[in-house]
């Protein structure tokens, strides 16, 4: 569904200096059209006059029809947090390095923000999270999170253990150094590095997940091996160490030391050193 907008609001850290370029560079384009966008004055850039009207952030949410992030995914989250609870759509462009979310490229910058004003697009809900802190003796904190929500200790070096619920059900209780529920935005942002999957905005899941879980991971089954019997499961448990790369020794040296069945993992099998 198409929408006109008349109002545009500008957003990105003008310190860098690819953030300020945009910034400049698109104004002028949008007072061109006849449109005058929205920025905020601690911008602090030398602005045309009359190009800009100044306005504060926290106004964009009540004065904006569109909010267009210059920056990285976390000034389109930036921006998300001014609008959150909002109907104010957000249009990324790309400064940062991944890009997740602000995925118009700034070579195109000018072309696709037309595009975009001549009503040929296509919107992309997302899902909120609506968090809420509670303490014994003070009012709960609320907030909302278009990411994800994290809980964990402001000093490392000891674990937590928490408890799942879902509507009043218990799910289940883990133990990390924090945990992480992610909505499908947040999927590829600090869950997947949790090791969480990558989970498609339509589907309206959410992820959680514990952080640096203290627990064993099993590879997968590889089917039954013959000599031993049962299920083969590729070798004994590994340490799992979500968010890093776990550093595999060569398999042929691993081998010779622990004398392992390649099919089954268990030792003192015959075929374990052939041909090594």
């Amino acid at each position: 569904m198409s929408h006109s907008f008349k109002s545009i609001a500008l957003v990105g850290n003008a310190v860098d200096l690819r953030v300020a370029e945009c910034m400049l560079g698109l104004t002028g384009h949008l007072h061109a059209r006849g449109l005058t966008p929205l920025v905020d004055p601690g911008v602090g850039l030398a602005f045309a006059p009359g190009s800009v009207v100044p306005c504060p952030e926290q106004a964009f949410a009540t004065r904006a029809d569109l909010i267009v992030a210059i920056g990285g995914d976390g000034t389109l989250l930036y921006a998300a947090r001014l609008v959150a609870g909002d109907a104010v759509p957000l249009l990324g462009i790309n400064r940062g390095r991944l890009g997740f979310l602000t995925d118009v490229s700034p070579n195109s910058m000018l072309e696709d923000v037309d595009t975009v004003l001549s009503g040929r697009y296509t919107e992309d809900r997302r899902s909120l999270l609506a968090a809420r802190l509670e303490h014994r003796d003070a009012a709960p904190i609320r907030a909302l999170a278009l990411n994800d929500v994290v809980v964990n200790k402001r000093e490392t070096g000891r674990t937590m253990d928490f408890e799942t619920s879902i509507n009043g059900h218990f799910v289940n209780s883990h133990s990390g150094d924090g945990i992480v529920i992610a909505t499908a935005t947040g999927s590829t942002a600090y869950a997947m590095s949790c090791g969480g999957p990558i989970v498609e905005p339509n589907l309206g899941r959410l992820g959680p997940g514990a952080h640096l879980p203290p627990h064993l991971e099993r590879p997968a089954d590889r089917g039954s091996c013959r000599q031993h019997g049962g299920t083969a499961h590729g070798g004994p448990p590994r340490l799992a160490r979500p968010g890093h790369l776990r550093r595999h020794r060569h398999r042929r040296s691993r081998a010779r030391r622990h004398a392992l069945c390649r099919q089954c993992g268990r030792p003192d099998h015959p075929a374990s050193s052939a041909g090594l």
